[in-house]
């Protein structure tokens, strides 16, 4: 038997981790499941004098201490609606969010406040103020509300393209009313695609250790430098250390769309990509954190038509080196729907250029 190439030896494993992922992954309560009980009381413990020399010195305290004030928790009134049985009764959601200006602007999760008739937010010192939706984004999971108010505590954001695998971060949120709770745990992976429901898929998620639980969506994966990194936003029901996070960058450059707009139209190439590993970029001749490998293309999509194929690796789109999966995306949709890009590819040792024009994003629920 012929011996394998390292890259066809990844893609094999690649396809297997897919397929038995798609076979066995049940999505939790943080996407979209909304929990219709009130949040438990909770007795808040008289602050704690820290021991000289122990939490004092604990950076992840200090991190919650600068973070924590940003965080709010977001409560959801969803309207009764008719059914065959009659009207049913409103019922409430709870998720968080995190301020990103001081002038009120708060990023969070799109199903947290999908279908909301009534967005109630709570600071970390237990104001309550009014929300407003600006917009929101299925496709990408991404909303942003507004409370009014002046100098609010906001969050500083990082470089969601910078993190690496085994680096340590910090999810804080509100679940099931419990405020402010921390979890702390690493980047488990990078660029996963996640499949939560029917028609959405969201791409370059950050799988993280770091408990995400009901209620948690809509808040802030940190890094050690006390910087947003992520917006949590899932968790695999049937397995622990399983969480996800939408990257920062992503969550920004949607966030400024629906500011501006109130809704996004994003362009769209059509492809499902993966980072090419250093040893199989070795073996095909490329330099190590450059190129993208295409495992999908969607039918009918810009990539379809312009002749991309699985198996190619895609090197650059226009003037911009392709480094991963979520800075092609970012590239993407930084262009409109219509825009002509001319792609950079590696096919079987050969290089060549193809022109596309990209088509619109399908709609998500």
């Amino acid at each position: 038997m012929a011996e394998r190439s390292p890259l066809a030896i990844f893609v094999a494993a690649l396809l297997g981790a897919v397929v038995g992922t798609g076979l066995t992954l049940t999505f939790g309560r943080s996407w979209l499941v909304r929990d219709t009980a009130p949040p438990p009381v909770v007795n808040a413990p008289p602050p704690a004098t820290p021991v000289a020399g122990s939490a004092a010195a604990d950076p992840v305290v200090d991190i919650v201490q600068r973070m924590g004030p940003a965080v709010v928790s977001i409560t959801t009134v969803v309207p009764g609606r008719e059914t065959f049985f009659g009207v049913t009764p409103p019922s409430e959601g709870q998720g968080s969010g995190v301020i990103v200006s001081p002038d009120g602007r708060i990023l969070t999760n799109s199903h947290v406040v999908a279908g909301s008739a009534e967005i109630r937010v709570r600071l970390a010192n237990g104001r309550t103020l009014p929300g407003r939706l600006i917009g929101r984004d299925p496709a990408n999971d991404i909303a942003v509300v507004q409370v009014r108010g002046e100098n609010l505590p906001a969050a500083p954001l990082g470089d969601s393209t910078a993190l690496r695998v085994g680096e340590p971060v910090i999810a804080i949120g509100n679940p099931l009313g419990f405020q402010s709770t921390v979890t702390t745990g690493v980047v488990s992976a990078l660029n996963r695609t996640i499949r939560p429901q029917p028609g959405v898929v969201l791409e370059n998620m950050i799988q993280t250790d770091a408990a995400i639980n009901p209620g948690n969506s809509g808040g802030p994966l940190v890094n050690s430098r006390g910087q947003v990194v992520g917006i949590n936003t899932l968790i695999i029901e049937a397995a622990q250390g399983l969480g996800f996070a939408i990257p920062v960058n992503t969550a920004q450059q949607v966030a400024e769309r629906l500011v501006e707009h109130g809704s996004t139209t994003r362009a769209f190439l059509g492809v499902g990509a993966v980072q090419v590993p250093e040893h199989a970029a070795a073996q095909v001749g490329l330099q190590p954190g450059v190129g993208v490998f295409v495992t999908e293309v969607v039918p009918g999509s810009a990539a379809d038509r312009g002749g991309l194929q699985p198996g190619d690796i895609l090197l650059r789109v226009d003037q911009t080196t392709i480094r991963n999966p979520e800075q092609l995306r970012l590239v993407v949709q930084r262009h409109k729907v219509g825009d002509r890009v001319t792609l950079l590819l590696q096919r079987q040792g050969e290089q060549g250029e193809v022109t596309v024009v990209l088509g619109e994003a399908p709609e998500a629920p």
